[in-house]
């Protein structure tokens, strides 16, 4: 005998189209500066793991001590500036190139993007 699932019924499930900026979607007050600055965070934790530092060799590198490590690694930005963020990644080996655009579009405002794609490619050596 053949059980009929009751899930079948037809849900109006409530959803919303992403902005594409998380921070935005919330409602944070400056959303482009806490996403430049989550994703620079996101870089720096990488390029800490790509060489296989502790959070301790971090710091140092960094010239900052071994609990702002940490919080950069945990999200905590409050007390990061982009341009300090920015810094530290020039610190720990990195040239950063900044390339302005024309923003075309007129029903979004112009926004910031850290690429970071190249440092995710496997080919990318750190030493």
């Amino acid at each position: 005998m053949a059980k009929r699932n009751p899930k079948n019924k037809s849900e109006n499930i409530e959803y919303f189209v992403s902005s594409g900026n998380v921070y935005a979607d919330f409602g944070f007050s400056n959303p482009e500066e806490a996403k430049a600055k989550a994703d620079l965070a996101m870089l720096i934790t990488g390029i800490i793991k790509k060489k296989g530092l502790t959070q301790q060799q971090a710091a140092d590198l960094m010239n900052i001590d071994q609990p702002k490590v940490s919080k950069i690694i945990r999200g905590l930005l409050s007390e990061f500036s982009i341009e300090r963020l920015l810094k530290f990644v020039l610190a720990l080996g990195f040239d950063i190139e900044i390339k302005p655009k024309l923003h075309k579009a007129k029903s979004t405002l112009p926004s910031m993007h850290i690429i970071t794609e190249s440092f995710r490619q496997p080919q990318l050596r750190v030493q």
